[in-house]
């Protein structure tokens, strides 16, 4: 894989932590426009170097930050255009709803033990008080007038725990026209309820939303699971993947006549993992709780299964010890191995992965992938046709934090591949960079960064938006 560097031109500085990086043409304009999405509610955008307000949402966002000690992956953490946003002015929001606090699924962290099989079969019960926050997707318009307005709530889910719920989790299929939801498994470690692989768990899926459908709901109920919904909201809902932990949302590169799609998976103890795949079947959510009323197994030949929790990216999920004798070593013990067994054959193998842990010269050791965006532009040569990945921060930079930068492409065998870090030139000083964010235009030549200075949401005003140009 050719070396790749890159310089990194800051667009916006001192915004709160930026989620989602996109842009769309607004209505009766002729250009487009690059729009900002904080973690703590404001949706800016950029004209001609100045940034302005889009809308503020901030008294409507969850109390950020105030039990994880300033961390939180709660907030606003989807925004995506309609198609036809220009002559419609419609958009969407994924956001975790004020005054909804809870005390958790769990009274402590969970860890599975193979030893002791209760901790392997837990189940989320009393769902209506054992919960952390409720997350709700809703549709917006801008009116002619230039305001937006919320027109109505397409879902409202109950979480189990603060974290996973999935960040830039809203995009539209080039393919399908639909709505596309990605929800991570709700948090804790290791999916403790399992709520990935269950077909009727909204949790841990990639859900495709037909919004054109009018379900006459404007304010859904409440739930977790599919066949809590009203028949006419299950009627909009397809399931295009299960078994995903938390993920930074899906991305389409047109190749000829179709598209593949790249999905990241956040990994748990050892791996990062990247996914891509052409061919799918979403299964219709009214099949799904028809074939458990039923008690039969539908057909889900089609259905992209990412493999956790049983399979941690092209592993089985691991428990890690540290080894008393040698500190500098663990010990790895599988987690779950009936469900790596159960899924070994089922599981989209992932087209690359990163580790936690790697003394390669020319890699760097990750913490979290944060972003997938393919690149189709040529102002890059080495990057152009290549798929481009963030990682919040890179395990070995020290003493300064600083996020990863790299790529991979899709081999023509469909072979796993490996990756090759992306260098940049841009000077971060004594600031910690991490990279939380990456996004592109309408076309995909170009791309976006977003980068925070500290880990902590409630850390404000230290994010820089960079576009990554030669």
């Amino acid at each position: 894989m050719i070396k790749v560097k890159v310089s990194l031109r800051p667009i916006v500085s001192k915004v709160n932590l930026p989620t989602v990086l996109k842009t769309a043409i607004l209505p009766g304009d002729s250009k487009e426009t690059l729009f900002i999405a904080t973690q703590v509610g404001e949706i800016f955008y950029v004209r001609d170097g100045v940034i302005r307000t889009f809308l503020d949402i901030r008294p409507r966002i969850v109390k950020l930050g105030a039990s994880g000690g300033g961390y939180d992956e709660r907030g606003l953490l989807g925004l995506a255009f309609h198609p036809e946003f220009y002559y419609n002015g419609l958009f969407y929001l994924h956001y975790s709803v004020a005054g909804t606090q809870g005390p958790g699924a769990l009274p402590e962290s969970f860890r599975p033990n193979p030893c002791d099989p209760k901790t392997l079969n837990l189940r989320w019960i009393n769902r209506e008080t054992q919960y952390d926050h409720i997350d709700t997707i809703e549709e917006w318009i801008l009116q002619s007038n230039g305001q937006p307005k919320k027109r109505r709530a397409l879902l409202n889910l109950r979480r189990p725990f603060s974290t996973h719920n999935g960040f830039n989790s809203l995009n539209f299929s080039p393919e399908t026209r639909k709505l596309v939801l990605t929800t991570g498994d709700g948090g804790s470690a290791y999916d403790p309820f399992n709520l990935s692989q269950d077909d009727l768990e909204i949790a841990g899926k990639i859900i495709e939303i037909d919004v054109g459908k009018n379900t006459y709901i404007n304010n859904p109920p409440i739930v977790t699971r599919f066949n809590e919904l009203p028949t006419t909201i299950q009627e909009t809902l397809m399931v295009m993947a299960k078994g995903v932990r938390n993920i930074p949302g899906i991305s389409f590169q047109k190749f000829y006549n179709q598209y593949i799609k790249y999905a990241g998976n956040v990994g748990q103890a050892l791996v990062e993992s990247i996914f891509s795949f052409v061919h799918y079947k979403p299964i219709p959510v009214t099949q799904l709780i028809q074939a458990s009323f039923m008690d039969s197994e539908p057909d889900k030949k089609g259905i992209i299964n990412f493999g956790w929790r049983g399979w941690e990216g092209a592993f089985p999920a691991s428990i890690m010890r540290g080894c008393t004798i040698n500190p500098t070593l663990d010990e790895k013990t599988i987690a779950y191995y009936n469900e790596a067994i159960t899924l070994s054959g089922s599981r989209l193998q992932p087209l690359t992965s990163y580790f936690h842990k790697d003394a390669r010269p020319d890699k760097f050791a990750g913490t979290a992938l944060t972003g997938v965006q393919p690149y189709m532009g040529n102002r890059i040569p080495g990057l152009t046709g290549r798929v481009v990945f963030t990682d919040l921060a890179q395990k070995e930079s020290q003493p300064q934090v600083r996020g990863g930068l790299a790529y991979t492409f899709v081999r023509p065998n469909g072979k796993q591949n490996d990756f090759s870090v992306i260098q940049t030139d841009y000077d971060f000083g004594s600031q910690s960079a991490y990279y939380v964010s990456l996004g592109t235009n309408l076309n995909q030549t170009r791309l976006y960064l977003g980068v925070y200075g500290a880990m902590k949401v409630t850390d404000f005003n230290q994010g820089t938006v960079f576009e990554i140009i030669p």
